[in-house]
């Protein structure tokens, strides 16, 4: 029995981080511009994941944009994030919930058809 209260007692800094999702809700993703019901995407998202809403990921023209962070085991094994474009159908969605219930990068592979919605970061400008 004391190997139970420790483990229920283990402080918060000891558990694991779980995969975080970032989803673009500003000028063109989320809005009437791109077809799709946002609302019903991002909750479903939030079922499965800590999801932040972000203002513009400065990558409109691939519009509904969403960022799927790495857990703390796949910081570890060198994950970076991973950014997704034209993310606009519930099938699109529902293959990234699956993948973030996998354990996302850096723990599952980035399944196949994801591949197809990869899109490079945006490059910050260097201030002087």
């Amino acid at each position: 029995m004391p190997e139970r209260l420790a483990e229920e007692t283990a402080p918060v800094t000891d558990r694991a981080v779980p995969c975080r999702v970032v989803v673009c809700r500003d000028c063109c993703c989320g809005t009437v511009k791109v077809n799709g019901d946002h609302g019903a995407q991002t909750a479903r998202l939030r079922e499965i994941a800590p999801t932040r809403i972000s203002e513009c990921l400065d990558v409109c023209e691939q519009a509904n944009v969403i960022v799927v962070q790495p857990s703390s085991a796949g910081r570890a094994a060198g994950a970076r994030p991973v950014w997704l474009g034209l993310v606009n159908d519930s099938d699109a969605t529902e293959d990234i919930a699956d993948w973030v219930r996998a354990g996302g990068p850096g723990v599952a592979p980035c399944p196949e058809i994801l591949g197809l919605y990869v899109i490079a970061a945006p490059r910050r400008a260097k201030t002087s």
